[in-house]
């Protein structure tokens, strides 16, 4: 019996012995296990990091150095550096932009101490050619868009720096910020404080990156209502907000030790700019920096009290005057517009097809006697358009890519579009498109006549706008006797849809030639789609004779190639000349009209003429 026991005993005992050594072998196999996966998930965080910064590396240098150069400006604010050595990093950035993003993208984590310490062992190169470059702002596409500001702004920004020029802009810290496109958003941890209404009030500043700019966003403590609105623009207040902003931009440019060679201001917004920089802050180490205005329009111009001037610090009783900001119809008020005219050293206004003379004499809205004044200043730019995500050779909206070489894929657009829309499905069917913003300026009898005589000929239409066009609605309703198999309203504007519109379309139908708001004659052009002007009203300025010759090269373009064609001529020529019209296709689409082109060389050489002052 005792045996039996014993036996059982030492049976258990090495069953127990068994499953200790197995549980010991089941652990260390786990603890392999885990360090075979722990390998590998390193191997793998090692290959993103690469990948991370080979990608970084090769297509974002630009938003890279734009990062550092906000580490430079908290580095500033909390007091790391001083001024002069600020500036000095600024320009090896500018001078160094490709270097130095390879140099700086694995340590752009580590804290500003750390940055400091690889920026001051940077090799130093030679000075390159290049201007330092501020817009002070109330839009920037994509995150703020109300207008043609905003596309303008990003836009502009990113061909300067693609030439070798160094900038940044200001924003308010609106409420509505799209911040899902801002890269890197940080709020720089110091105190800023900004003049206003004879009292210094806090600021948060937040710091990013957008299409490859960097970006400071302003944030009042105090005032902190003025910028937390649904909207951008239309209140009561908007001078106070916005000279608010104003004047904490240039607060925090001297406070970051910034010396650009341009103060970029836009439209009435941020014009008081203009008499603050001279009648304030110039002395205060902006010796070498100069002021550029640019107007998308002369329309909107803010007119106020005197008195207001003071809440930024002007002087009422100076500049309440006929030379200076008293406006030209109302004496008893100051316009902020006109003293961003009259205090900035170069005036771009945006325009496609108008002429110095005719901005000035025909759509200046009260301003003709100030920019008659001022006309040596005056510069005219046409609007430019993203060639990189209106092109459709690699358009990815597209069911298939062409080019002015190989238009195969034309044709394969016009069926896709058809086909989506329900449209009868052939490439002989020519396809006229529309999109647009507005259609007040455009006469609906006229136009509705138009559609009917060309649709009785087999042409197809599609119209696209938002449910944000005023007159839309009205307008559908007017058009509802004409919806037939050929014809398609759309009131909501759809980007993807957009690309197939223009790439599926033969002609565009243009409301003007002068839309710096979606770009529709420039994009037509590039997409092989004749753009044809509905201009059923009398023009703005058709009664004024301009002397001035000055043309901007697109100008001159439409003009020789299609502004004289109406709807029905170009119908004809392309059921009758296909070869004439493939031609002009052909040469439209190679025509760059981007950003990177005229637009940006006007205003460089505008740049140059007021830094030589």
């Amino acid at each position: 019996m005792r045996s039996g026991v014993r036996e059982l005993f030492r049976q258990a005992q090495q069953n127990i012995l068994y499953l200790n050594k197995q549980r010991i072998l089941a652990m260390e196999e786990l603890d392999r296990v885990k360090r075979e996966k722990r390998s590998l998930l390193d191997r793998i965080e090692q290959l993103e990091r690469i990948k991370l910064m080979y990608t970084r590396k090769r297509c974002d240098k630009f938003s890279l150095s734009a990062e550092l150069l906000l580490r430079i400006d908290s580095m500033v604010l909390t007091n790391l550096i001083g001024s002069k050595e600020a500036s000095e990093f600024r320009r090896l950035v500018m001078d160094s932009i490709g270097s130095i993003a390879d140099y700086f993208s694995e340590i752009m984590h580590k804290q500003d101490t750390e940055i400091l310490v690889e920026l001051r062992h940077f090799p130093r190169k030679s000075r390159k050619s290049g201007y330092h470059i501020i817009h002070i702002c109330t839009e920037m596409a994509p995150v703020v868009s109300v207008g043609s500001l905003a596309p303008y702004v990003t836009g502009l920004s990113r061909a300067l720096q693609r030439k070798g020029n160094l900038v940044e802009v200001i924003l308010p810290k609106y409420a509505s910020l799209n911040l899902n496109e801002v890269h890197g958003l940080r709020e720089v941890e110091a105190e800023f404080h900004s003049y206003f209404n004879g009292q210094l009030h806090g600021n948060r500043i937040w710091t990013g990156v957008v299409c490859g700019i960097g970006v400071t966003f302003i944030e009042p403590l105090y005032y902190s209502t003025f910028f937390s609105c649904e909207n951008i623009y239309g209140y009561s207040h908007d001078f106070e907000r916005f000279t608010y902003f104003s004047r904490a931009s240039l607060d925090y440019i001297v406070k970051a030790g910034k010396q650009p060679d341009v103060l970029h201001i836009h439209n009435w917004e941020t014009s008081i700019v203009g008499p603050l920089f001279w009648d304030v802050f110039v002395n205060q180490g902006f010796g070498g920096t100069r002021i550029m205005l640019t107007c998308q329009s002369f329309e909107s111009q803010c007119v106020e009290q005197p008195e207001k001037l003071a809440l930024c610090g002007l002087d009422p009783y100076g500049l309440h005057c006929s030379d200076r900001l008293q406006d030209n119809n109302k004496s008893h008020l100051v316009n902020v517009l006109k003293a961003g005219v009259v205090y900035s050293n170069n005036v771009i206004i945006m325009s496609s097809m108008q002429t110095k003379g005719q901005i000035i004499h025909a759509t200046s809205h009260g301003l003709e006697p100030t920019l008659t004044i001022h006309k040596d200043k005056l510069v005219v730019a046409p609007p430019g358009f993203d060639s990189s995500a209106w092109d459709p050779s690699v358009d990815k909206f597209l069911p298939q890519n062409y080019s002015a070489d190989n238009m195969k894929g034309k044709s394969v657009c016009q069926v896709s579009l058809q086909q989506h829309l329900g449209l009868q499905e052939k490439v002989s069917i020519i396809l006229v498109g529309c999109i647009f913003s507005d259609i007040s300026d455009i006469e609906l009898e006229n136009l509705k006549t138009l559609i009917w005589m060309a649709s009785r000929r087999g042409v197809q239409f599609v119209f696209m706008g938002s449910d944000q066009t005023p007159g839309l609605n009205s307008a559908l309703e007017y058009f509802e006797e004409l919806k037939d198999e050929n014809m398609r309203f759309l009131n909501k504007y759809d980007e993807s849809l957009a690309h197939l519109v223009l790439a599926g379309s033969d002609i565009m139908l243009c409301p003007s030639f002068d839309d710096t708001l979606l770009q529709i004659p420039l994009k037509a052009m590039r997409y092989g789609a004749m753009p044809i002007l509905l201009d059923f009203t009398d023009s703005k300025y058709g009664h004024f004779v301009d002397r001035d010759l000055e043309d901007t090269e697109f100008s001159r373009y439409i003009k020789d190639t299609f502004s004289n064609m109406p709807l029905n001529q170009a119908i004809d020529e392309l059921k009758n000349n296909p070869s004439k019209w493939d031609k002009k296709i052909v040469d439209a689409m190679t025509k760059d009209f981007s950003w990177d082109a005229e637009c940006c060389d006007i205003h460089i050489s505008a740049y140059t003429a007021i830094k030589n002052l």
